[in-house]
This record gives structure tokens, sequence and C-alpha cells, in this order.
């Protein structure tokens, strides 16, 4: 296979693949037919890879990457995954902003609590659209039907409390979604880079212990494939961890600001009752 082909097949598929599947599951409120169909796609790809565009024999990277065995295209797979689950998180906590920082939309949600413009304040909510402005914006419509029935101040209060509680409970698992799946394929890329590393001095010390002369060639080989394999698979796991540590931070800031925005507009309607 001539180098535009083998790039584009190695290359350019595995980045539309990322790049796609992932702005399609961090737009999706259930993505597992996509995340099944994200695994088909990342499986053939692999399997195009390793079966053609690597060559058997030669001297370029691409002969030898062929080297390192076939774990090594389970390995790329679990990188291409990796990389599509990275952009996905990304882009699902830039959704999850909503339109503008989040102090800045707060300070217009106050203003308008603290005028008693409840309708106006919904409205600063649907055009933040994000994560803490669906909350208020659940609580708000509560506190306004409480208000309207003419209930009590105790009452309204503790509806309101009910409304946020059911409202981060809806909101929140979005973002919580696919972390588990950052870890989980450090630890298979791990374990996948050990077995070829194994499998790799197996076959350097079977071409040693042959009778006779040893064979290089096949000395050389086992050895390329325990190295190869050892690299992809901690290159997984580092970038594994990273992500998961620095999304997971992330979420509990997305979890800090929601409890004080929740406590920010409860005391605004705090000292609107008061008043």
């Amino acid at each position: 296979m001539g180098p535009v082909p083998s790039l584009i097949i190695s290359v350019g598929l595995p980045i539309a693949i990322i790049v796609v599947m992932a702005i399609l599951m961090a737009y999706a409120k259930k993505a597992g037919a996509l995340t099944a169909l994200l695994y088909v796609l990342t499986l053939i790809n692999c399997a195009v890879i390793y079966l053609v565009v690597l060559p058997k024999e030669g001297k370029s990277v691409w002969a030898a990457l062929r080297q390192g065995g076939p774990l090594v295209s389970i390995l790329i797979g679990l990188l291409i995954l990796l990389f599509t689950y990275v952009v996905e998180r990304f882009l699902t906590l830039r959704l999850a902003r909503g339109s503008k920082p989040h102090q800045g939309f707060m300070a217009i949600f106050r203003k308008a609590v603290l005028a008693k413009d409840f309708q106006g304040a919904i409205k600063v909510c649907d055009q933040q659209n994000g994560v803490a402005a669906n909350i208020l914006k659940s609580a708000m419509e509560v506190f306004v039907q409480q208000s309207n029935q003419g209930v009590t101040k105790d009452k309204k209060f503790a509806a309101l409390d009910r409304a946020i509680t059911d409202a981060t409970g809806r909101e929140t698992p979005l973002l919580e979604r696919n972390m588990i799946v950052l870890t989980t394929i450090a630890s298979i890329g791990t374990m996948v880079g050990l077995l070829g590393t194994t499998i790799g001095m197996i076959r350097a010390f079977q071409a040693m212990g042959n009778t006779g002369a040893v064979d290089a060639t096949k000395l050389a080989i086992g050895i390329s494939e325990a190295l190869f394999n050892t690299a992809f698979g901690l290159i997984n796991a580092i970038l594994g961890i990273v992500a998961h540590n620095y999304y997971v931070n992330q979420v509990d800031q997305f979890n800090y600001d929601i409890d004080s925005s929740a406590l920010d507009m409860k005391e605004a309607l705090t000292e609107i009752e008061a008043g």
C-alpha cells in the first residue's frame, strides 16, 4: 500500500473517529448505541491497520510497529478510545458550563431574583443553558408555583430544597459519565502492554535457547515486540490517569459551583421573604 493511503487509514481515519464520535457522544443524553458504534469502528480500524497498512518486512516505521505483534493493534485501539473519551469529556463539560462565565451569570441571576423578577431569572437560566442554570431554573419554577398557591414560607423553602435535590440528581450524572472509562483504559492498557512484553521476551529467549548459533533476527523481533508493547501500554496508562484526575477536578469544581449557586439563590429568596 502506498504512503498516502497508509497515512489516511492509520492517522486520518482514527482522527475522524475520535472527533466525530466525541461530538456525537457529547450532545447525546444516552450514548449506549454510540458507544457500541465507537467500539466497532475502532476494532475495524485497528484490524485494517495491522493486516493491511503495516508491512511484514522493511525498515519503515510501519514495519517496526508490525514487529510489536498483534497486541500493538489492540493498544492502538485503546489509544483511539482514550482520546475519544478525553475529547468527549472536554466537550461535555464545556457545554455544561453554559454560555457565560459562572460568576457573571450568577450576578445577573441574583440581581433578577432580588428585584423579584422571577420570570426574568428563569429567562436568564434559559439563556445560560448550563448545568447550574438548569438546576436553578427548576428550583425557581417550583418556588414561583408555591408562591402562587399561597403556601407558607417553610413549605416554600422545603419544596425549593426538594427541587434542588431532584434537579441536581438529574444533571450531575452527565458530568460524571464515562469518567470510569478513562481509568479502565489505563488499567487495561497496562495489562495488555505487560502481556505483549512477556510474549516478546518469551520469543527472545526462545531465539537464544536454540541449539547452535543464536538467531539474531528472531532475538531482535522478540525484543522489539516487548519494547513496543511496553511503550504503548505506558502511554495508555499515563494519559488515562492524567485525564481522569484532571476531569475529576473539573467535576468537583462544577459540584462546588452548583452548591454555591443554590446557596446564593436561597439567601436571595430569604432576603426577599424577610423584607
